[in-house]
């Protein structure tokens, strides 16, 4: 059995000019993928997957996700077609509708996210595909729409999703799902039937599941968890779809009612630390991963917590060793 490929996330708070010597550091110690995100107001995600991608040699590159709603699909299919062409096999777009609060204030918040995803991710596809592209919907609105040149190899186009009608959505127009942190293996599983759900609605045969996980590694494993609690802790009102497949969502919101955040990181129970992030001792951490690869993920990726400058050194010195 192949095992999942291994990626690691530069988080968007960390400054442009580590960018490279990130990205080469995680190619050297073994990393399969690095990992961009696009959130609003920080460096962008495509020249910096751009920059990656120049600098390194053989590391995957991924953007999850691209907010669909702030560029026309033909010059996302434009960017896509130079990197796909300059480095084929390489590149791994994600896209989404982005966060609500931030599509509102820069007023390109759609009628339906849903819809904008869909459309847009068939029109790339399309484009990307050498067609000639006409499609009038509710968000995108394309007519007789080509490109002059294609790449050859066609980068899979990811989508990321929580909720079940995004998950059947990925499995139905996408070629890969993106997980957010948050999700334990018993997530991924119910993820997993969501999509499979949406793949039959198409009759797509493959999509790979991308997981990002929230990870604290050290020898002191009772100070790593206790970060992640924190972290984990902060979450908890939003993350009601991860919570229910494990049955705490209600226990979860009681937590928060009675004690806040500081009180539902000091009582959360360690199970829910265990399912919920990859933190504590090297061997908890690298357990949790396997049982995130036991559940079903293709690619598991590590997620430093809240912009952690010390998690790309941790996991090379901590983790790395166990899975390589």
């Amino acid at each position: 059995m192949t095992r999942p490929a291994l990626g690691v996330i530069f988080h968007p708070s960390y400054s442009p000019e580590a960018l490279v010597n990130y990205a080469r550091r995680a190619e050297t110690a073994g990393f399969d993928e690095v990992w961009l995100w696009e959130d609003c107001f920080l460096p962008g995600a495509l020249t910096s997957a751009a920059t990656v991608l120049a600098t390194t040699q053989h590391i995957r590159v991924g953007i999850g996700i691209l907010p669909v709603v702030v560029r026309n699909p033909l010059l996302i299919a434009m960017e896509l077609t130079t990197l796909a062409c300059l480095y084929p096999g390489r590149f791994m777009p994600g896209f989404g509708h982005g966060l609500e609060i931030w599509m509102k204030q820069i007023g390109a918040y759609p009628k339906s996210s849903l819809s904008a995803v869909e459309e847009t991710v068939t029109a790339v596809r399309g484009l990307l595909g050498g067609k000639s592209v006409t499609l009038q919907g509710s968000y995108v609105h394309l007519e007789n729409v080509k490109m002059e040149r294609v790449p050859p190899q066609v980068p899979p186009l990811l989508i990321g999703a929580i909720r079940e009608k995004s998950l059947r959505l990925a499995g139905r127009a996408g070629d890969g799902t993106i997980l957010t942190e948050m999700s334990s293996p018993a997530y991924v599983r119910w993820a997993h039937e969501q999509i499979a759900a949406g793949m039959a609605e198409s009759g797509c045969t493959a999509n790979q599941m991308v997981v990002y996980t929230l990870c604290k590694v050290n020898p002191d494993g009772a100070s790593a968890r206790q970060f992640a609690r924190q972290a984990l802790a902060s979450r908890l009102a939003w993350s009601g779809a991860h919570l229910a497949p494990l049955g705490i969502a209600a226990e979860a919101q009681a937590l928060l009612r009675e004690g806040g955040v500081d009180g539902a990181a000091r009582s959360m129970p360690e199970d829910w630390v265990d399912s919920l992030s990859a933190s504590g001792t090297p061997e908890q951490c690298v357990t949790a991963l396997k049982r995130l690869e036991d559940a079903g993920a293709n690619s598991i990726v590590l997620q430093p917590i809240d912009a952690d400058p010390d998690a790309l050194d941790e996991y090379i010195q901590f983790i790395i060793p166990h899975l390589k």
